[in-house]
């Protein structure tokens, strides 16, 4: 199941332009230069995302906080910014969902958070924002993490706004 991740990961590689002018800049970086605050924005938004991009696969367990056991969407979101940037996110979409700087649909940057009402809830699912109107997520029992079109009539009745977690994105 994991082996699907290799042509994702082309794709995000590809959607961002191959090897980003911030991470080959940081490949050739000495000690006494710091990066820029651009270049770390770009880093954080694209190991969020390629750390994401990792877990399609995954399949769902409610409740579940192990790749190996399976992933929720809140503990997707969590292991994701765990692992890629360091960041410590509360375990559910509610808890998430008070977290970093509320932002409307149409500021949405890559790497954002994005929540939906699906139990007759607000912000009872999260994901990730990919771009282009696609997220990455754990949608539910008998499926596998996967990306999404917040397109579709199902995910845009269903939005309840975004938060940026990712600082001066």
């Amino acid at each position: 199941m994991r082996l699907k991740i290799i042509p994702l990961i082309t794709a995000a590689v590809l959607a961002f332009g191959g090897l980003s002018t911030s991470h080959a800049t940081e490949l050739n970086r000495t000690q006494e230069a710091p990066m820029s605050f651009i270049e770390r924005y770009t880093s954080a938004a694209q190991d969020v995302i390629l750390e994401g991009f990792k877990l399609v696969g995954v399949r769902y367990k409610l409740g579940g906080n192990s790749i190996d056991n399976g992933l929720d969407c809140s503990s997707f979101v969590q292991t994701v910014f765990k692992e890629s940037i360091g960041a410590y996110l509360p375990r559910t979409a509610r808890e998430q969902s008070q977290v970093g700087e509320q932002i409307d649909a149409s500021q949405l940057k890559p790497g954002d958070l994005v929540f939906f009402n699906t139990m007759r809830r607000a912000f009872s699912h999260v994901g990730i924002y990919l771009g282009d109107n696609h997220f990455l997520h754990a949608p539910r029992a008998g499926s596998e993490v996967r990306v999404e079109n917040m397109n579709s009539s199902y995910w845009m009745t269903r939005f309840n706004g975004a938060r940026r977690i990712i600082e001066g994105q």
